[in-house]
């Protein structure tokens, strides 16, 4: 939809759609400030759907999508994989775990440390089948 042809409706109509209030888009379209002018004019129909039109532009053009984002990280890990040298290596290993981690394929451990009575200890957590604790993981404190 192209832009109202009553420039303060326009400007009413974009406030709303960046979030501000009926009351405050339509105060800052020019008008006096009044809350049953500000409801009747947001429920005009072409309001409605200049909003709505605006809203979706935003959306559409920003849009990233977990897909479009991996598909930018493997070209990355492909294009430095070309390459022999150290530091483009490591930039693909890299780029192959970002896209590993954004899809849930890896998930980073988390460390809790909790402290009682002397005792300190640290609780890793992760996805896989956790070991029996041994000794070693707990530190007392001297």
């Amino acid at each position: 939809m192209t832009a109202l042809s009553n420039a303060r409706h326009e400007r009413f109509a974009q406030g709303l759609a960046k979030g501000l209030s009926q009351s405050d888009a339509y105060e800052e379209a020019g008008y006096k400030p009044s809350r049953s002018a500000a409801a009747r004019l947001a429920a005009d129909v072409n309001i409605c759907a200049r909003v709505a039109s605006i809203q979706g532009k935003a959306a559409e053009r920003t849009e990233i999508t977990v897909a479009s984002i991996t598909e930018r990280l493997l070209a990355i890990a492909t294009k430095a994989e070309k390459s022999a040298d150290a530091p483009m290596l490591q930039a693909a290993r890299a780029s192959l775990m970002d896209a590993a981690k954004l899809n849930g394929l890896v998930v980073d451990k988390g460390e809790h440390q909790h402290k009682h009575v002397g005792l300190a200890v640290t609780y890793v957590t992760s996805t896989g089948a956790e070991p029996e604790p041994s000794a070693e993981d707990y530190e007392t404190e001297g």
